[in-house]
């Protein structure tokens, strides 16, 4: 580990056992431009890169104290970039493919079904979130990107069957979590 890598941890188990603002205010400054060119390359509007990388940020100091297990402070700001973006792309999936089928049926969106879609697409997201990071990712290349389980192997480096057990993990646990709003995440 480089010195600054370890300066930085330093200065991470401050923000977490002391709640030390100067700590995280030297953190943000140090990787926020970085993150927010990483996070422009999921999303192309500047500031959509930018607020996600700002809630990243803010969901760290909101959740802190819970934070003690984390082993290495710049690979989780960049997993947590990764994540938000894809969360974000997700859900203007989904609600691209609602308001698709709306025009294709010419309906007129109330603002009740406004809410059920926004319902859904919180559901999900937060859903997703209680994955684990192997079962979440396999889940949405197969169900979001259209990846089959080969491909998906291949990329994550197990095998075609290991794929297999992820995305009937994650089914599983959609289907608990998810109940009657799981339909509308296979469409």
């Amino acid at each position: 580990m480089k010195e600054t890598d370890i300066e930085f941890e330093i200065l991470f188990r401050k923000v977490v056992f002391q709640d030390d603002e100067q700590a995280f205010k030297v953190l943000f400054l140090e990787f926020y431009p970085a993150l927010c060119v990483f996070a422009m390359r999921y999303v192309s509007h500047e500031d959509t890169a930018k607020d996600i990388v700002q809630d990243v940020y803010f969901k760290i100091w909101e959740k802190r104290k819970n934070m003690y297990a984390i082993t290495c402070f710049r690979n989780f700001l960049v997993t947590s970039v990764r994540n938000n973006c894809i969360d974000y792309l997700r859900r203007n999936e989904v609600e691209n493919r609602y308001m698709e089928k709306c025009r294709m049926s010419d309906c007129h969106s109330s603002p009740e079904e406004l809410y059920t879609l926004k319902e859904l697409e919180i559901s999900i997201g937060n859903a997703l979130t209680k994955l684990p990071s192997n079962v979440r990712e396999a889940f949405e290349m197969n169900r979001f990107k259209g990846q089959s389980y080969i491909a998906i192997a291949e990329r994550m480096g197990v095998s075609p069957k290991t794929v297999e057990s992820y995305i009937s993990r994650a089914l599983k646990f959609l289907r608990v979590e998810l109940g009657e709003y799981l339909s509308f995440l296979l469409l």
